[in-house]
């Protein structure tokens, strides 16, 4: 590897000289300097260098391939890092970026369950004692207060340590959040009772209570054991949010029976295999990785992915997909996709991505909890102040104790979970119906969708189109125009293409090797064809707006070609050096599942228009059919892309679904942009949503998980607001002039629990 290359993979690390926060790589924002790039943008306050960032720069080693190694917030997922921690924006414990089924539990989880049985029995004494000992001869009092301490003492400065670290970390890194208020509210009895024991001749007479200075260790050390059973509960919920990649992650085999060079057969570790190699695959056993069938024939159960009921047929030159169940006779596949590069490797990557990504909706959010922490801690010291100097006696610690309520009740975990749990739980479900979301912006705008624009050709059709009829010239053969428009078409991913290309093999025709093959944006392709004698010829394939841009006359198929439309063939001609050949048919059968689909889309309220490259004609005789009245034929992809941005500029949220190449503009710009898992990497990789098994009954899927989404989403966050806007008041004494009610800091602690605890449980609903 050369020095420039090794130059290339060293990645910079950046320090927040505000917050001290390491920079995510993953920022946009970077320079380059020496042979390096240097990236900028701290994911702890946001901040982004604009000018002068190589002063702050750091070199790092690359970053780790293995994608299990980063760690991730579920509610500020830019923050990543290596190895478990916790977020220095909202303190939450990071998650893996990747589950894997080698998973050996939570570690925060076991922490914290350790914690909290180890300091039960102490918590549950403190508050006996300071419930029921007073004036009790077992309990002298001068001597329940520290008896009290001693027993506080492990709960709070031992099992709540993490959460005092966390409270801390956030006033340093200046991102208040939930466990800023825990902190101080706990930190403020616990440090006030400690005073009172340690020096009780400090405290006025008012404070005095059955001889000795009321203290409040049993609050702190109560809060902290409610405080771990909501972390427990919580981390219990959110760990439910990956079963559906771990379920997807189940699906792959963890062996292959390999095939040798000399012909002995071996079972060896699915990380093992090589692209290239030959596999067998016996009745009853998942294929193992993505290949093309060499060997044998049997019949191929896809439900676990695509969600298709009924075995496919597989035999040689068939692909079959890893993960997959061969259901009948004994097959030999050769290797194509492996590892990360495999369909389910992908998917799973897919639906990872999609859960870690933000919704629209949570800026709202994000705006309310940045201000959340700082009105809270107001309330909590107007509190203070205005019991302090109007409530009754001992006032003061009236005043104490509601503003401790008051920090302990308020949770802004509960109004960051709101969505990001939402989110979690509703791509998984998608995944196991076969639709991928790449995002939560895909899953919150699809219900808003009112105009789809589909492709023909993969999309309502099968995609898996065969050659109808070829005609040929006077002084050509048809033998001859299928060989030429093979060996031209032997480049292009093109459904149509593969057609050609097929038939000429069937035929056992001789292709030719062409040059400089190029693909005129969906339209047509040309290519150079080098003839016995030594001379390039230019050879063209293509569509009538094709020929008509290379100038070639096409009169004389007019009528044929016309007649073919009609029946809903799509018509191809081939030219050389603008000199007309012939033309191809090639009819592509509608998908059985199109009429139901587009039924229910229709019922959905969604206006329906087919765009589409092939003839006016065929286009017809396929809308007619499926009742679409709407047409657009012979775009381009750029027509298409200028359709969706017209339609856009109308004030419509429009959804576009296509599988080739030529979709992809519109895919990309369109308000979410559906690919169909049968098409090209291209369209899959431009789009928002795919359909795995390419079946546009997805889409109404889609929508309708769409619609809950958001529904659980508005619910989350209408409790974490409503709970916020009733708790706090409450916890400040609003009701004790009229009904002389108070709310016990203990009991705001399992308030607080409570409500994240709620928004998890109200987001796993989705899966059912």
């Amino acid at each position: 590897m050369s020095n420039h290359e090794n130059e290339q993979q060293q990645v910079i690390e950046l320090k927040d000289p505000v917050c001290g926060m390491t920079v995510s790589t993953d920022s946009q924002h970077h320079v380059h300097h020496a042979g390096v790039d240097y990236y900028f943008c701290c994911a702890g306050c946001s901040s982004k260098f604009e000018s002068d960032p190589i002063k702050y720069l750091e070199p790092r080693e690359p970053e780790p391939a293995d994608p299990g190694a980063w760690y991730t917030c579920p509610m500020d997922p830019e923050v990543r890092q290596l190895g478990p921690g916790t977020c220095p924006k909202c303190g939450m414990a990071l998650e893996t970026e990747m589950p894997s089924l080698e998973d050996d539990g939570n570690p925060e989880l076991t922490d914290f369950s350790h914690r909290f049985w180890w300091t039960l029995p102490f918590s549950f004494a403190v508050f006996i004692l300071a419930m029921f000992g007073h004036g009790r001869e077992w309990v002298p009092a001068d001597w329940q207060n520290w008896i009290e301490l001693l027993l506080a003492a492990p709960v709070v400065l031992w099992a709540g340590r993490p959460f005092l670290e966390r409270g801390m970390q956030s006033i340093l890194n200046r991102s208040p959040n939930m466990w800023t208020l825990i902190g101080l509210g706990t930190s403020a009895a616990f440090t006030y009772s400690v005073v009172a024991t340690l020096a009780p001749q400090l405290f006025p007479e008012s404070f005095v209570m059955n001889g000795r200075v009321g203290v409040y260790f049993e609050a702190a050390a109560v809060i902290i054991s409610l405080t771990l059973v909501g972390q427990i509960f919580e981390l219990r919920a959110r760990a439910q949010t990956s079963t559906a990649i771990k379920a997807l992650l189940q699906l792959a085999p963890k062996t292959a029976r390999r095939i040798d060079a000399d012909g002995r057969e071996s079972d060896v570790p699915i990380d093992e295999i090589q692209i290239g190699d030959r596999l067998r695959v016996r009745p009853g056993e998942t294929l193992p990785v993505d290949g093309d069938v060499i060997e044998g024939n049997s019949s191929i159960d896809e439900s676990m992915l695509t969600g298709e009921p009924l075995p496919v047929s597989k035999h040689p030159g068939d692909k079959v997909i890893g993960a997959t169940l061969n259901t009948s006779g004994s097959l030999i596949i050769v290797a194509k996709h492996v590892g990360a590069e495999s369909t389910l490797a992908q998917i799973v990557n897919l639906v990872a991505q999609a859960q870690r990504s933000r919704a629209p909706l949570q800026r709202l959010a994000d705006i309310v909890a940045g201000y959340f922490v700082m009105t809270v801690v107001s309330i909590a010291i107007f509190t203070l102040i205005i019991w302090g100097l109007l409530g009754p006696q001992p006032s003061w610690v009236y005043g104490l104790i509601n503003a401790v309520s008051v920090l302990i009740i308020a949770c802004p975990c509960a109004l960051g979970l709101a969505t990001p749990m939402s989110i979690m739980v509703a791509t998984g479900r998608a995944a196991s119906k076969g639709i991928l979301f790449r995002d939560a912006a895909a899953i919150e705008q699809l219900r808003q969708v009112d105009i789809l624009v589909v492709d023909k050709t993969g999309t309502l059709t099968l995609g898996r189109p065969s050659l109808l009829k070829t005609i040929a010239l006077a002084d050509h053969s048809e033998e001859e125009v299928l060989r030429l428009a093979a060996s031209i078409d032997q480049g292009s991913e093109h459904p149509l293409a593969k057609a050609i290309v097929e038939s000429a093999h069937a035929q056992q025709l001789e292709l030719e090797a062409v040059s400089d093959f190029d693909s005129a944006s969906g339209i047509g392709v040309t290519a150079t064809l080098l003839s016995d004698a030594g001379n390039a010829q230019q050879l063209a394939l293509g569509n009538t707006a094709f020929m008509r841009q290379l100038g070639v006359e096409m009169k004389d198929f007019a009528n044929q070609a016309d007649d073919l439309r009609r029946d809903g063939a799509s018509v191809v001609f081939l030219a050389m050096e603008q000199t007309l050949l012939g033309l191809l048919a090639v009819a592509d059968p509608i998908k059985e599942s199109t009429p139901t689909a587009l039924k229910e889309l229709r019922d959905s309220g969604l206006r329906l228009i087919m765009a589409t490259g092939d003839g006016e004609l065929t286009a017809l005789a396929v809308a007619k059919e499926l009742g679409i009245e709407e047409i657009h034929a012979e775009v381009t992809p750029a027509k298409k892309l200028a359709l969706i941005e017209q339609l856009q500029s109308q004030g419509h949220k429009v959804a576009m679904a296509g599988d080739g190449i030529n979709d992809a503009p519109a895919l990309a710009k369109a308000t979410v942009g559906i690919a169909m898992g049968t098409g090209t990497d291209v369209a899959m990789s431009s789009a928002q949503v795919t359909l795995v098994k390419g079946d546009l009954r997805g889409i109404a899927q889609a929508r309708l998980i769409s619609e809950q989404t958001v529904a659980n989403m508005r619910q989350n966050l209408t409790f974490a607001f409503l709970y916020n806007s009733i708790g706090v008041p409450i916890a400040a004494g609003v009701l004790f002039p009229v009904f002389g009610l108070l709310l016990s800091p203990m009991i705001a602690a399992v308030a607080m629990s409570l409500s994240s605890v709620s928004v998890v449980s109200n987001a796993l609903r989705l899966r059912f």
